[in-house]
């Protein structure tokens, strides 16, 4: 099952739901594209839903995943595959001047 793995200022936003540690950065979750391991993540981690997705399910502007180091080119489908061995990571986008 793959890995999610989640930045300091992601990390910030994880509330658990019951039986999940949330001093944990990572966690491993079942899915095969991009966006059944993000449901799969939020199940654990509800509160990180309204960081990471928008209402329409795509990623916020201001977050980056990455599956085994290659960002994640579709942010609003998300239907990239993720092979059971990856690592998802997930992290803030910085923006500006």
């Amino acid at each position: 099952m793959p890995t999610v793995v989640v930045a300091p200022a992601v990390a910030r936003w994880l509330t658990a739901a019951p039986g999940n540690n949330v001093g944990e950065r990572s966690c491993t979750v079942s899915g095969t594209t991009v966006r059944e391991v993000l449901d799969a993540l939020f199940v654990a981690y509800p509160t990180l839903r309204s960081y990471v997705v928008d209402e329409r399910g795509a990623l916020r502007h201001h977050v980056v995943a990455f599956v085994d180091n290659v960002a994640v080119a579709d942010k609003a489908r998300l239907a990239e595959p993720v092979p059971a061995d990856a690592e998802v990571y997930l992290c803030q986008a910085l923006s500006g001047g």
